[in-house]
């Protein structure tokens, strides 16, 4: 492997940190013996810049660089964001609408179950539906189209595979232009 400059970040496919570098996991350093790298990172991610100083934690994260794009937001160096599951609200999705189907021969059960909506037979009361598009039309029953999923979040990670960030310790030390 050529040699990296201090402060490179690489992916790796093991799960331990080659000779002479770091997981990127938050980890805190003595800045007694990472001088060098301490001068290119400071306490952006951490520690008390005394006595130590902290790894960026790219664990279960995407990096992304500082700076703002067009028409973004801008971020700084070491910012974090996002969250692992969203909630979605009513007003977060998108118009939509889903077709009801139904049966316009005679009914066998009261309650559809998972099954197609149906007229039943010598009566025409409560929430049922007719052939006759034009007379005898009822309102659908409250209950037979509402919201699902229980408020509850939905994985939003993207996907992945096992990897992992590693940080160099020791190198060649960047020259600033």
């Amino acid at each position: 492997m050529a040699d990296p400059f201090i402060g490179e970040i690489r992916i790796f496919p093991f799960n331990f940190p080659p000779k002479g570098w770091a997981f990127c996991d938050g980890q805190l350093l003595p800045l007694s013996q990472n001088t060098a790298l301490f001068a290119l990172l400071g306490t952006t991610y951490g520690g008390d810049g005394k006595a130590n100083f902290a790894l960026p934690d790219l664990q279960g994260m995407a990096p992304m660089h500082p700076g703002q794009g067009s028409g973004l937001s801008p971020h700084d160096l070491g910012e974090t964001s996002g969250s692992d599951t969203v909630s979605l609200l009513v007003s977060e999705l998108p118009a939509h609408s889903h077709q009801v189907v139904g049966n316009a021969g005679e009914g066998s059960k009261e309650s559809p179950d998972s099954a197609l909506w149906a007229h039943p037979r010598g009566r025409r009361t409560g929430n049922t539906y007719t052939s006759d598009l034009t007379t005898n039309l009822k309102s659908m029953s409250n209950q037979a189209i509402a919201p699902t999923g229980g408020s509850l979040p939905h994985n939003n990670l993207q996907p992945y595979l096992t990897f992992y960030f590693c940080i160099a310790l020791q190198g060649v030390f960047p020259s600033r232009p």
